[in-house]
């Protein structure tokens, strides 16, 4: 499961968590029956660990949030969106290692 820094992001609070926040935030949109879904499970925990209080990181399960999905396209997952000052900085489709989402997170800090 999600780590002590991981937050569970949903379309009712989306704007308020994640387009109005202060620090960049990383949403990764997943899925349960999602293979590679779980497998970026442990990166995404590592990194909220390592980036607390520097970026905000959190899950949006689309099932659940479909209307945050749609907004954004997101049309295969696991998407990670970047948000930085409520704009898409970045996004990455597909499951990718640690190092390639720190070099997304640490262009923007």
């Amino acid at each position: 499961m999600a780590g002590v820094h991981t937050l569970t992001f949903n379309d009712a609070s989306f704007d308020n968590d994640v387009l109005k926040a202060e620090i960049p935030v990383l949403v990764d949109f997943w899925a349960e029956w999602c293979g590679p879904c779980r497998m970026m499970e442990p990166t995404i925990s590592a990194i909220a660990d390592d980036y607390a209080g520097r970026v905000k990181v959190g899950k949006l399960n689309v099932d659940e949030n479909g209307g945050s999905a749609m907004r954004y396209g997101v049309r295969g997952i696991p998407t990670l969106l970047l948000f930085k000052g409520g704009q898409v900085v970045e996004q990455r489709v597909g499951a990718i290692g640690k190092s390639e989402v720190q070099k997304m997170l640490d262009a923007h800090l």
